[in-house]
């Protein structure tokens, strides 16, 4: 004990609580970073203060992660913009340039004010080098460079955590999409509450193996309007403008690929996002597609039906449990008819394996129900 501290005991009034000073005890002060919850947003934060105070950030800024240093122009990042554009880049140096160029000549031309954030996905061309060249020239265009490629959906997931705009841009580098539409998408957000994305639907197919394009994506699309109940004109269009907090939640379900804008655009239909699809055309791609056909579509199929059963089990195991129970019971009786009380293994399996089929689903609706958040 300290010298000259006083140990007089004080009275405790009649009546009190023999064991108040229990509740008096210190704990320890637990802290969670957001996002860390389940069903929470994948909003990053900074990195805390060494003295456990809150950093005081400027007006509408938002710190990033020091995993992901974005580079900045000479004039710094400038105030929070109304848009952030994300743009991944895979060896697209002989055309990004003029992708910007339009993109800029768009939004400039506009009333919004906006930033477009390049990612290079570890090019192994020189798309880095005309990136940090160009941003000599536009000043709005800040760089985030990754060391490893990571794939056009984890770019979009980590841009848009890191964007400082409320609404958020998809697009491509290819010069396939109307880029110079998006202030057009954009207003749409602003001027209507009721919607929480905006789409490009494409009118053509003009990607590589078109002749097992068109049937796949027609497939996988009717796949996903029977799973959601909704009408999608373009499932996997990859001209897309949301509101950034709506989206957070949804972020850590985005896969790596391609698939990604598949899964953003089921995560919201499942959720009563409202989206609204504007017709755009589709051009031939600059360079080399990134677009493998056999292994992209096998997960495009897998992650429609990843998302459903994320959401909503009952209807992806429900219906062939219940096929499976109905065609047992039914063999059942022509069995007992033929030959009265004999069921072959056949019958007692389909209906065993329906009954089971039938229990997990039912399973994991329960735990869809009970999860917090989304």
């Amino acid at each position: 004990m300290p010298s000259g501290a006083d140990t007089r005991a004080v009275p405790t009034p009649a009546g009190a609580d023999d064991h108040a000073h229990l509740h008096a005890a210190p704990t320890e002060k637990i802290s969670v970073r957001s996002g860390e919850m389940a069903g929470r947003s994948n909003d990053p934060a900074g990195p805390a203060s060494p003295t456990g105070a809150s950093e005081v950030a400027a007006p509408g800024a938002r710190t990033g992660h020091p995993s992901y240093p974005i580079e900045d122009g000479p004039a710094g990042p400038g105030p929070a913009p109304y848009v952030t554009i994300v743009l991944p880049c895979y060896n697209e140096g002989a055309h990004v340039l003029k992708e910007i160029d339009r993109i800029t000549a768009a939004m400039t031309a506009s009333e919004l004010t906006y930033e477009l954030l390049c990612i290079d996905d570890a090019s192994t061309d020189d798309t880095l080098d005309v990136l940090r060249h160009a941003q000599q020239n536009y000043p709005n265009l800040r760089i985030l460079p990754f060391r490893r490629n990571g794939g056009s959906g984890t770019a979009r997931r980590i841009g848009t955590q890191q964007a400082r705009g409320e609404i958020v841009v998809w697009t491509d580098a290819d010069m396939t999409y109307e880029n110079e539409r998006i202030p057009e998408l954009v207003r749409i957000l602003r001027d209507d509450a009721t919607y929480d994305q905006v789409v490009g639907a494409r009118t053509t197919e003009e990607g590589t193996h078109k002749w097992a394009r068109v049937p796949a994506k027609w497939l996988i699309r009717n796949i996903a309007q029977w799973l959601t109940k909704t009408k999608i004109p373009d499932l996997n269009s990859g001209l897309r403008a949301f509101r950034r907090e709506v989206s957070l939640p949804y972020l850590r379900l985005l896969p790596a690929g391609f698939s990604c804008v598949t899964t953003i655009t089921i995560a919201f239909l499942s959720n009563q996002h409202d989206i609204k699809y504007v017709e755009t055309s589709y051009a031939k791609r600059a360079g080399v597609s990134k677009f493998h056909f056999v292994g992209d579509a096998y997960r495009y199929i897998l992650q429609v039906l990843r998302m459903v059963m994320y959401f909503d089990p009952l209807k992806v195991l429900m219906p062939p449990a219940l096929w499976m129970i109905v065609l047992g019971v039914g063999k059942a009786v022509v069995d007992m008819v033929r030959h009265p009380f004999y069921f072959p293994a056949s019958t007692v399996l389909l209906i065993v394996s329906g009954i089971m089929i039938a229990s997990l689903a039912l399973l994991s609706d329960l735990v869809v129900r009970s999860r917090d958040g989304v």
